[in-house]
This record gives C-alpha cells, structure tokens and sequence, in this order.
C-alpha cells in the first residue's frame, strides 16, 4: 500500500493569490536580551549566535510569508529526492 494519493485533492485556498511581489526584508538591529550581544536581524526576528537566544517570531515588524509566496519552494508536486544509499563496509 503507497502512502501517497494517487490523484491530486482539490483543496479550496483559504488566502486568495497575491500577485503583488514581497517587500525586501530590512536589516534590523538590537542587543540580546539574555547576554546583551549586538546582534543583526531581518524585519525584527533575531537570533543570537553568541548565547542562542531566539525573540518569537509574532515580535517581527512584518508577517511571514506563506509557503506559496516563497520564491526558492520546489514545484508543486516535486517530491524530495531519494537519499543516497550507505557507503559500504570497510574491507577487512
């Protein structure tokens, strides 16, 4: 038995299209609020790499975009690649 469907569903959009392009993100800048580490950000969201503090991502000055706004994601019905099989055993 597949685990996957072998017809698409329909599934109605909850968010109607946007056809508008997303606003570059801005560069923000804050102190950590654990170890007071200057730190760089995008729209607000930051992440420490000196103590690995991370502020909530609903503190950003913007909203995240949706998956289907993401330029980068794969096609619509592109699976992940198979991963490579494991190296063989050492001879010996």
């Amino acid at each position: 038995m597949t685990r996957w469907p072998h017809e698409p569903h329909s599934v109605p959009d909850a968010v109607p299209e946007s056809t508008a392009p997303l606003p570059a993100p801005e560069i923000t800048e804050a102190e950590c609020r654990r170890c007071g580490t200057l730190i760089a950000g995008l729209d607000g969201r930051y992440a420490c790499g000196v103590c690995g503090w991370v502020n909530d991502h609903s503190e950003g000055h913007r909203r995240l975009p949706r998956a289907d706004e993401d330029p980068d994601r794969p096609a619509k019905g592109r699976r992940r690649p198979r991963q490579l099989p494991p190296p063989p055993p050492p001879a010996g």
